[in-house]
Order: structure tokens, then sequence, then C-alpha cells
């Protein structure tokens, strides 16, 4: 026969469960409910968060360094021993954007360094600071101090390659070879409205994708909502950076011919910011021996990272000559 003092005894026990159970079950559904609610008004930071995480688990080391009082971020990748890679990004950019062409240059035994420049990415946005070309140069120079890389094969993309111009033709000892991808630099003016840099409101926003990419991805109006308001938190760096860039004062017409390391131009045949036509100038300014001019037919602005398949085996090739 059953205990009838177990049953009773039971019979609470049983409605506490199903009760904390029910606890357990709103609790989530409320959590499901917010972080639904935040993704669709913040859903940029749930992509920077999934991409962080994606960087934890392949390996990728997100640290922080000093440089002259401003923390800089960086990524690093490849074996430890390896032959130092720095990447350089552009205007309005961060080290994430080197994501798809790193791996070809870490899977090749080099140790690459993507720092985040200042004001842009996870590094300090000091006021005080000019951000113009020649000053994050000095930071560039003054990341490699810090990290204790003597020499190193130096890339740059878009106004990083301007930059990685400054930094070659000033310390030449420090570079060993450069790479430079739809550089800017060139004493020329801007073929596209520059404010577009800063856009206000979708429009703009989809004249700054076509001018980047040949095929722009549609982004969703919530995602685009987002993208605007980032654009417009970090509007003043950007801002003072073009102003700075549009002085012409730093250009690198002169510079590019007193270049003594090998050079690599990788440009987009399509791209619409610094068009084909700069690569070629620049190319023919540059009288290294093996230097060279590689163009990816119906790659835009975007190419290191649309077109990184194709781009990625002959930059590592490159590098290891």
């Amino acid at each position: 026969m059953s205990n009838p003092v177990t049953k009773a005894t039971n019979r609470p026990m049983r409605w506490i469960k199903r009760k904390s159970i029910k606890r357990i079950l709103w609790s989530l559904l409320v959590l499901a409910l917010v972080a639904t609610a935040g993704f669709f008004l913040r859903p940029v930071s749930y992509f920077n968060a999934w991409m962080y995480v994606q960087e934890d688990f392949s390996g990728i080391e997100s640290r922080t360094v000093q440089v002259a009082g401003h923390r800089v971020h960086y990524l690093a990748e490849g074996p430890a021993g390896g032959p130092a890679v720095v990447l350089v990004h552009g205007l309005g950019s961060r080290a994430e954007y080197w994501g798809k062409l790193a791996p070809y240059l870490a899977q090749s035994g080099f140790r690459v360094y993507i720092p985040d420049l200042v004001g842009y990415g996870r590094s300090d946005r000091p006021r005080d600071f000019s951000y113009s070309v020649r000053d994050e140069a000095a930071v560039v120079v003054g990341f490699m101090d810090a990290l204790g890389l003597k020499r190193v094969e130096l890339g740059g993309w878009s106004m990083g390659g301007w930059i990685a111009v400054l930094v070659a033709q000033e310390h030449p000892e420090r570079v060993s070879r450069l790479m430079l991808f739809n550089a800017a630099g060139l004493n020329v003016p801007p073929p596209f409205d520059t404010a577009l840099f800063t856009p206000n409101n979708v429009d703009q926003l989809r004249q700054l994708q076509a001018i980047l990419s040949p095929q722009p991805q549609p982004i969703p109006a919530f995602v685009a909502r987002d993208i605007l308001r980032n654009f417009r938190r970090n509007r003043w760096v950007t801002q003072r950076a073009l102003a700075s860039m549009l002085t012409a004062r730093d250009v690198i017409d002169s510079d590019l011919p007193q270049l003594k390391m090998p050079v690599l131009l990788v440009w987009g045949s399509l791209d619409r910011v610094t068009p084909l036509a700069q690569g070629e100038t620049m190319f023919r300014l540059i009288s290294v021996p093996d230097s060279r001019l590689d163009v990816f037919p119906g790659c835009g602005h975007m190419a290191p990272f649309e077109c990184a398949d194709a781009i990625g085996p002959k930059v590592a090739a490159f590098a290891r000559e």
C-alpha cells in the first residue's frame, strides 16, 4: 500500500517545482523579448558582439597598448615567432575590415598585427588629436615601437595606404616591403562628394555604399537607422580627418619616387573612391625594382574585403618573396 503521508508531502513539493519552472520560463521569455527589442534598437552593437565572439573562437587575439598616452586597440593572429606584418585600415574603418585578408598572411607563417588607429574601432578618441594622416602615421610608428617591432612588412588600405607610404618614406629601415590596397594620397581632387563619408540619411548611406562597392548589399531599415546613429556619434573624427586630407598638405606624389622597398599595389578595377587611374599613376612614380600593380576585375574600393579570395594568395606570395 502507498504511504498517505508521503503523498501529502509530495503535493506541495510538486506545486513548488511547477511554480519555479513557470518563473524560469517567464524570465526566459522576458529576456528574449528584451534581447529582441534591443536587437531592433541597436543591431550594430549585437553584430559587433557576435563578431568579437567569433574572433575569440578563431584564436584572434584582441589586445591594447599605450601609444603617446592613447590606448590603441589591435588584433593579432598567426604564429608568435613569425615575421611581422602590420596592416593599417582606412577612413571610418577599423581593424576587423582586414578580417578576410589577414588569414592568408597568418596561414603563410606571418604574425599579423592590425591596429585600430586613434579615433577608430576600439581605440581612444581624444578631442585634442588632429586625426591627420601624418599624425596617424606617427601612431603606427609608435605602435611598432610599443610592440618592439623593429622591421615589418607594412600594408595600408585607402587612407591607410597613404599613412603607410608616409611611414615607409620617413622610416625606410623599418619597412621591408610595402603593400598598398586602393590607396589614397595623390594630389588629385576626390571624384565624389566627400560629405558622403558622414551620411545624414538613408539615401546618402546608399550613395556611400554605391561608391564603395560595385554590388552593394541592401540594408534593412532598422539596421540603416543604427548605422546612421553610429555615423553621427563619430562624425567629428571623420570630418577632422577629411579636413586635414583635403588641404593636400601631406600628399605623397613626391614621396613615392623616394621609396626604397618593393611595393605591391592592389587595385579593384571598379574602384570609385580611388579610381584605377590613381593606382596606375602611383605605379609609374615608384622606381623600385620588383614592384608591381595587380588589378582585380569586378572589384571596387572594398576589394581587400569583398575579393579577398582572389587577392589573398597573391599578397601572401609577395610577402614571402
